[in-house]
């Protein structure tokens, strides 16, 4: 009897250790998957080249655009990797989906709809003419025929440029980036530069170098996050657009544009 009793004991034994290992399997293997979903990740490109939208200051990226969309990010849960590189580059990387969108003053053109789709806008800017300070004879793209003109390779700006040039009588010279472009014009390698009126106002007040911004913006536009056509994305667009809201109803977004801005450049400007 004492060794079926034993047998009988170890028998129950052996079924609670078997309930218990597979109890203990299913619960890591539970956790495990709820650390997977939780983690959502936001590949984003930016310059880090151009103040004050998106620049290094000692080795950390900041600027309007980078705080925006990290503001957005925080609040939808999401974890940002950042990807620099000149604006050409980060659209092309956009095209083929080695990153998710760019937070680099991106403006909303009928081109770029034809591959983007576009969150709502999150600020607003203006393609804008800067000369050197004792150029009296520049006051719209009509005076810039027969001279050349600086502008971003790739930039909406000098597509604005383009577009307003109907007789093509403009020289458009184009540069990688937007840095070292002012000295262009100071210089006198270039006659004007075409840019956002936005980063000219912002760099004019920082800086003393003989320029001015001259006539009225040649285009304005809204600046917003792209993404490539994809189904996949609209969930995500829906969710950025109600982030924007909030943060642009609970004043974040003034917030972050005064402290760069001399104006709220979250809302709506006339020409």
């Amino acid at each position: 009897m004492r060794k079926h009793h034993r047998k009988v004991l170890l028998t129950l034994f052996s079924i609670i250790l078997l309930l218990a290992v597979a109890a203990c399997g299913k619960k890591d293997e539970g956790t495990s998957t709820s650390a997977e979903a939780e983690e959502k990740v936001l590949k984003v490109g930016t310059t880090g080249l151009v103040y004050p939208f998106s620049f290094k200051e000692n080795d950390t990226l900041q600027g309007f655009d980078v705080e925006v969309m990290e503001k957005v990010a925080e609040k939808l849960g999401y974890e940002i990797q950042w990807q620099l590189s000149d604006f050409s580059g980060l659209m092309g990387q956009l095209e083929t989906g080695k990153i998710d969108t760019v937070a680099n003053q991106v403006a909303v053109n009928a081109e770029r709809q034809e591959k983007f789709n576009f969150t709502g806008p999150y600020a607003y800017d203006g393609s804008q003419i800067l000369v050197r300070e004792d150029n009296n004879d520049v006051q719209s793209v009509e005076d810039l025929k027969g001279k050349t003109v600086a502008a971003v390779l790739g930039s909406n700006h000098a597509k604005n440029l383009e577009n307003a040039d109907t007789s093509g009588e403009v020289n458009i010279k184009t540069y990688e980036a937007h840095d070292g472009t002012l000295h262009e014009v100071e210089f006198g390698r270039v006659d004007a530069y075409v840019s956002g009126r936005n980063i000219l106002s912002a760099e004019l007040g920082k800086i003393d170098l003989p320029l001015k911004m001259v006539g009225e913006p040649i285009t304005i536009e809204q600046v917003a996050f792209p993404f490539v056509k994809k189904e996949e994305n609209d969930a995500l667009i829906e969710e950025i657009n109600k982030a924007i809201n909030e943060l642009r109803e609970d004043g974040s977004l003034k917030e972050i544009s005064d402290k760069y801005f001399e104006e709220d450049i979250t809302v709506e400007i006339s020409n």
